[in-house]
């Protein structure tokens, strides 16, 4: 049942993140972001009130799993699209999607400890009620934001055109095509280890919720520590490289941890996995968001959506089918060495990616143009 809410959480995001971003580049998206977080605050508060009466079943979970989902898909898209009408000076873009990626961890950190305290105090549905109040201070704070007045642009090509015209763009340019190619398959093939996590806690270091908690926490630090330096960075030059080779570091990560039985080397490899983790999405979001036309931006970062939470549900199914045949240890080995084999591609196509991106980072004045000799 665990795993029927997760994937009816995750699923809309595939089937409906596309026409997300033909919204998201057709109307004001702080509006469509208070829209969002509305809807996110009815299902949590549907949600306590079912907790709170006791009157909640499965269904009513997979329904509002669905639901959430659903609001995710739309949500997601814009948020990263909105990201950019936020920061004033472009140069400080990667600064800023780091940070949210450190704040976003943190709170990944952070965050199941208050609820646990929170649910041992008063349970469960008092949980879903805080969340739900949480969302009325999202809406404030949208609201209380002085951005650039983003004017509603008219269209008259219908959505199933705008839709395949950011098809067209993302395929036919290729530093976007073979970073969403790689985001891919970091998330379908490598991303999954956390579904199989419990396993290895239980079954292969012979440990129970705190040794769970440790991995997690391991995780966790090195995907703080990776956004940091993220952070840290003034420019974005170089990022393609990074991208390269922190997935490489991030399969890596996986191989080592499936192989070990030795909580510590464990830790230490998943510290890895972590940094690898969060460097590679977040410098993937960095260079998606510089170099994309602002009007198919929606639409670009919606696949970036489903890259990274779209695929995800097709990932857990199939690391929990493959595990119950040859195992997690090794599930997670085939994983880490198919995300390695995808940088190693990536690299190779990394010539032709800097070529396109010259003219992109010249018009921008990131790099300077060589005049030619003679």
């Amino acid at each position: 049942m665990l795993g029927l809410i997760g994937f009816a959480g995750q699923i809309p995001v595939f089937f409906v993140a596309s026409f997300a971003g033909v919204f998201a580049d057709r109307v004001n998206r702080r509006n469509l972001l208070i829209v969002t977080q509305a809807l996110s605050a009815f299902q949590a508060f549907l949600l306590a009130f079912l907790a709170l009466s006791g009157y909640v079943q499965v269904w009513h979970l997979v329904l509002l799993s669905l639901l959430l989902g659903s609001v995710n898909a739309l949500d997601m898209p814009t948020r990263h699209s909105f990201v950019v009408q936020m920061v004033e000076q472009k140069k400080d873009l990667g600064n800023a999607i780091a940070l949210n990626s450190f704040m976003f961890n943190g709170a990944r950190l952070v965050g199941p400890s208050i609820e646990g305290l929170v649910v041992a105090l008063v349970g469960e549905g008092y949980c879903f009620l805080i969340n739900a109040i949480s969302f009325l201070a999202i809406i404030i704070t949208l609201l209380a934001m002085k951005v650039p007045k983003q004017e509603a642009e008219v269209h008259s090509a219908s959505l199933f055109h705008g839709l395949k015209e950011g098809y067209r763009y993302a395929s036919g340019f290729p530093p976007i095509l073979y970073v969403l190619l790689l985001m891919a398959i970091i998330n379908v093939m490598g991303m999954p280890y956390m579904v199989l996590m419990p396993v290895f806690a239980r079954d292969i270091l012979h440990g129970g919720p705190q040794t769970l908690g440790f991995l997690m926490g391991a995780a966790g630090v090195g995907a703080l520590m990776g956004a940091l330096y993220l952070a840290s960075r003034r420019s974005i030059l170089g990022l393609m490289k990074i991208i390269m080779i922190a997935t490489s570091a991030f399969g890596m990560g996986l191989v080592a941890f499936s192989f070990s039985r030795y909580l510590p080397l464990s830790l230490c490899a998943l510290f890895f996995t972590g940094i690898g983790m969060i460097m590679s999405m977040a410098s993937t979001n960095t260079v998606l968001q510089t170099i994309v036309e602002e009007d198919k931006r929606g639409r670009v970062m919606s696949l970036y959506t489903m890259a990274l939470v779209g695929m995800a549900p097709f990932g857990s199914l199939m690391a929990g089918g493959l595990a119950s045949k040859i195992g997690a240890p090794n599930t997670i080995a085939i994983g880490g060495i198919v995300c390695i084999l995808g940088s190693l591609f990536f690299l190779l196509k990394l010539p032709l990616i800097r070529e396109s991106l010259r003219p992109i980072y010249i018009k921008m004045g990131i790099v300077r143009e060589i005049p030619p000799i003679g």
